[in-house]
């Protein structure tokens, strides 16, 4: 497995499991048997878990599997696993949130999952006209120098914003965006913003709900309604890049390139976001072990000169999409931001 040092001292596995598709809508979920899943991914060298205060049930689920693998591999090896959550204060508490309440989540999640100090809280903020995303960010500085808090991160903020809160002062070592083949808008300006900051991109999205895979070569445009809200989220995606017959045109350019290293498009398509400048890491959700054997793949596929230029020429004939990081994402109203949810803390209490 690849690895990444995020910040000095703090290292991370390239390849991370997500663990937003343990929180519900993608199928019921046993408690005990993902926690042993949790650990095949650990001792299959995927030692990064990504989660956050809003996937309901997962950082308890997380924090089982963190007692359970102290107990099968001892001390040691527990202190090789790191966890990545996020705060993500409710949309109808903005206007009116206080220290306090940044504090009772995050003190929230150190009792979830069992931990003394968090390893990176990844700040995300709903609305940039509730003004106080600033003064949060610094507030989440002063827990960090309190010592709930290893490393700080930011979820799908903008360039701008970015750019303003490691300016404040507030140490950003990663920010997690959508980031794929299929969405390049973290390479308008938001890449070039990063490096200078020393910030890392933690991408997620990299095989598009699914989309990314060879399930869907030659597969006929699917109608509404989709089996999910991932495959709802990223087929807008695809609608706004160029449209169903670019979308095949774009796989079967991934399938040659996986016929030559007898891999298959989903590696294909995060290995190649593992190329791009600024990425830490991908992550990948799995529901299962099941996926561990094709998450792991993603580390070990080289892609070759040849291959990279066949998915850039592949990727160029997109469509821009509009906005920066997450702008699409941000109206409401909009197709992308109707769907949605703002206010999970309540239901993830």
């Amino acid at each position: 497995m690849q690895s990444f040092e995020l910040a000095p001292g703090y290292v991370i596995s390239r390849v991370i499991r997500g663990g937003w598709q343990m929180a519900g809508g993608h199928g019921s979920i046993d408690a005990a048997t993902a926690v042993e899943d949790m650990v095949a991914f650990a001792d299959g060298g995927i030692v990064t878990f990504d989660c956050a205060d809003i996937y309901t049930g997962v950082e308890d689920l997380i924090g089982r599997f963190r007692m359970r693998y102290r107990d099968l591999r001892g001390a040691e090896a527990l202190r090789a696993v790191h966890v990545h959550t996020k705060c993500v204060p409710d949309l109808d508490l903005l206007h009116r949130i206080r220290k306090a309440d940044v504090e009772a989540i995050i003190d929230q999640s150190l009792k979830r999952l069992r931990i003394e100090r968090l390893d990176l809280v990844q700040f995300h903020w709903w609305d940039y006209d509730a003004p106080k995303w600033l003064e949060v960010a610094g507030w989440l500085a002063e827990l960090r120098q309190a010592g709930k808090i290893d490393n700080l991160g930011g979820t799908n903020f903008d360039t701008a914003h970015v750019t303003a809160i490691a300016d404040a002062g507030v140490p950003l070592v990663s920010m997690q965006v959508q980031y794929s083949l299929l969405d390049r808008r973290p390479e308008k300006a938001m890449t070039a913003a990063a490096a200078i900051r020393g910030i890392s991109l933690l991408c997620y999205g990299t095989v598009a709900g699914g989309f990314l895979s060879d399930r869907w070569l030659g597969a006929a445009e699917p109608a509404e309604p989709l089996e999910n809200r991932s495959l709802t989220k990223y087929k807008l995606i695809i609608d706004d890049a160029g449209g169903w017959d670019w979308f095949q045109a774009l796989l079967r350019a991934l399938r040659g390139i996986a016929d030559r290293h007898g891999s298959d498009i989903a590696t294909v398509a995060s290995a190649a976001m593992l190329t791009r400048p600024g990425v830490a890491g991908v992550i990948v959700g799995a529901r299962n072990r099941s996926h561990l054997a094709a998450n792991l793949a993603i580390s070990d596929l080289s892609l070759t000169p040849r291959d990279l230029a066949e998915i850039d020429h592949a990727v160029s004939t997109a469509l821009p999409l509009e906005g920066d990081v997450y702008t699409l994402e941000r109206d409401r109203t909009g197709r992308h931001g109707s769907i949605m949810k703002y206010n999970l803390n309540k239901g993830a209490a």
